[in-house]
Order: structure tokens, then C-alpha cells, then sequence
């Protein structure tokens, strides 16, 4: 599936280029059961794709009524809900208001970092959907002011998710050879990593962002003067070895 995706977005983006097209946007909609990684990992992996496009979001639609029986049976369910950047939840009207409110605490527990939006027969606001910058988080802390908030709940399902903080700033070289190695070993495990990083000796943020063994970073805004330099990183996914996360990357910071 990826080769025929890079293939016709290469296509699109020739015919644009030349004129023959006219398009802004490119809207990919996957099947019911499919695992969003390949997807996301084209826009990493093809040079010209990279060139081409902008990975703006991942959008997950929850259907109410089925939802939790979906998320015990389907591994790619809880994928699909590890991966989004924002959850429509369809057909609450079928189910009850305590079984919107079990399904929504499940889903935060899972992906605490996707807004959940309810979508009623298919509306849903598109000023939330596109347009929105939730897989590249350049400016993130503009983009996301609740990303600083804490993350960290306990949860029952494969999929998770947690906050790294840090007050002091990472070596750059002990945290390159950090990530290096835990990708190498817990890559499969790791859907989504982002977050936003204090570097020594550097006054701009850090922006990192990575999908299972693909990670990559960029520069950020600058600190302000008077500004706390913190350290946030979220990561999303299965069997999540936090102890073994966290005490490494306490292990790449360097002096406050």
C-alpha cells in the first residue's frame, strides 16, 4: 500500500507542479482496519514526499456503539486511536450519556493528547480538522497550549501514554545516543513520540517528533529571556517500558 501511495502522491504533486492540477490539500482515508504507521512513516521515509507535503493530522473516527467491543477485539483499534491527533466520536445518540462518558475516559486514557469531538451524522467542525498542525509541532506550545499539562494515567489497555518532564536542559549528545539505542530495542512499541526540548547551549526549543524507529528534529522558537526552559515529551504506544524511559533520559541531562 505505501509504494501506491507514494507513487500517486508523487503523480499529484508532478501534475501540480506543471499545472495540470490544482489541489491544496490531500485527504487520505484509510480502511476500517488499517494500522496508521505505514501511512504516517511514508512522509518520513520518500525524499520527495518529505519535499512535497506537510503531514498535517491524523484523524481517528470512534463509533460509540461499537467502539469498546472494537477496541478489546482489534489491535489496530487501539492503533488507531494511539496515532490520532484529534477523535470525532460518532452515533453517541445510540448509547447512553454513562457509556459516552466510560468510552471518553478510556480514550483519553489511551491517547490523552487528541481532542475529542463529537461528529453527528458525519458534521463535524473542519476548522478542527484540517489546517491544524497536530503531527508537526513546530510551535507546538502555540499550536497545543494544554501540552505542558500532565498525561500520565493508569490504564488497562495496550495502548498508552505518558509525559517526560524535565527542568534542567539534555546533552545533545548523550540524548542522540539515548534515542539511538531505546529505537533500536522498543521501536515497535513507540507510535508516537513528541514533544518539545531544552538543549544546552542552544536558545531555541528543540521540537522532536517520531513515529516507531523514524525520529527527527527541528529548530523551534526561541526561549524568551525570562522564560523556564522545561523539557516536555510525550510518548504514545504499546507496552510503553516507562521506568526504563524515564531513568534514561534523566541519564541525558546535563548540568542545570
Amino acid at each position: 500500500m505505501r509504494g501506491d501511495l507514494v507513487r500517486i502522491l508523487g503523480e499529484l504533486a508532478a501534475r501540480r507542479k506543471n499545472g495540470s492540477a490544482s489541489f491544496e490539500r490531500v485527504i487520505i482515508e484509510t480502511t476500517g482496519l488499517a494500522d496508521p504507521a505505514p501511512v504516517a512513516q511514508t512522509f518520513f521515509v520518500d525524499e520527495e514526499i518529505s519535499q512535497s507535503y506537510l503531514l498535517d493530522a491524523i484523524v481517528t473516527l470512534v463509533d460509540a456503539r461499537h467502539a469498546m467491543a472494537q477496541l478489546d477485539e482489534h489491535h489496530e483499534a487501539q492503533e488507531q486511536v494511539g496515532f490520532a491527533d484529534r477523535i470525532l466520536l460518532s452515533k453517541t445518540d445510540l448509547v447512553s450519556v454513562e457509556e459516552v462518558r466510560a468510552l471518553e475516559q478510556r480514550l483519553v486514557r489511551m491517547n490523552a493528547r487528541a481532542p475529542i469531538t463529537a461528529a453527528h451524522f458525519g458534521q463535524a467542525p473542519i476548522d478542527q480538522l484540517l489546517d491544524i498542525r497536530g503531527f508537526n509541532l513546530n510551535a507546538i506550545l502555540e499550536i497545543e497550549p494544554d501540552f505542558l499539562t500532565d498525561v500520565d494515567h493508569a490504564h488497562d489497555d495496550n495502548v498508552s501514554s505518558f509525559v517526560f518532564r524535565a527542568e534542567r536542559p539534555f546533552d545533545a549528545a548523550r540524548l542522540e545516543d539515548f534515542f539511538g539505542a531505546i529505537l533500536r530495542i522498543y521501536g515497535t512499541q513507540l507510535m508516537r513520540y513528541k514533544g518539545v526540548i531544552a538543549v544546552t547551549g542552544l536558545d531555541t526549543r528543540v521540537v522532536l517528533q517520531g513515529v516507531h524507529m523514524l525520529m527527527g528534529t527541528e529548530a523551534g522558537a526561541n526561549w524568551k529571556q525570562d522564560e523556564p526552559r522545561h523539557s516536555r515529551i510525550v510518548f504514545i504506544g504499546k507496552q510503553l517500558p516507562k521506568d526504563v524511559l524515564v531513568q534514561g533520559l534523566e541519564q541525558c541531562l546535563g548540568a542545570a
